[in-house]
């Protein structure tokens, strides 16, 4: 079975919404306001594309990120890796041409069943919406979550407010960094 891994820049208050200067959003572009940038914090995104056999994505960060990835130095490894977007929308006539095989998945079952293919993790990234779904589905293994030390407020959040039973999480990595980040990697607990 592969493992799902959410990749996440989180605020300490669970907002996820808009991180690299999207519209939409008033504080649009939060990771690199006011917060020094230090190298080392970001070497998990680095392993991330090195150890992901593949990247799943909800409709809008597909269609956000197949607009500027495919064309980026630092995203490269990602233009090889097969992607799968769960959307209910989207057809094959959507999808880019410069960014290798693409896969239209239309329920949290078939990704269930991804799960279940051979192959190295499966990194969903952005994805608000779809992060929420599959970790109330259970379907997410592991999170790697940069958390800013800033509090947003309103936005779009990492975990749903959805009534559940408690999951349990193992932290597996951590750091601090000199300009407050954190790295925290949690296992779920199955």
């Amino acid at each position: 079975m592969r493992t799902l891994i959410s990749t996440a820049f989180v605020s300490l208050d669970g907002v996820v919404d808009s991180p690299g200067g999207e519209d939409g959003y008033r504080n649009s572009g939060w990771t690199f306001k006011g917060v020094d940038f230090v190298p080392e914090a970001f070497e998990i995104k680095g392993r991330e594309q090195e150890e992901a056999g593949a990247m799943l994505l909800g409709r809008v960060s597909y269609e956000a990120f197949s607009k500027v990835w495919p064309g980026m130095a630092e995203f490269a490894r990602y233009r090889t890796l097969p992607k799968y977007v769960v959307s209910t929308t989207l057809t094959d006539d959507d999808l880019v041409d410069d960014w290798g095989e693409t896969t239209i998945l239309r329920s949290l079952d078939e990704v269930a069943e991804l799960k279940k293919t051979e192959g190295g993790p499966i990194i969903v990234h952005g994805s608000a919406r779809l992060n929420r779904d599959l970790s109330d589905a259970g379907l997410i293994d592991r999170y790697h979550l940069l958390v800013f030390p800033l509090l947003l407020g309103a936005g779009k959040r990492l975990f749903s407010d959805t009534d559940k039973d408690t999951q349990h999480l193992r932290l597996v990595e951590h750091e601090a960094y000199s300009n407050g980040l954190q790295k925290n990697v949690f296992d779920v607990v199955h």
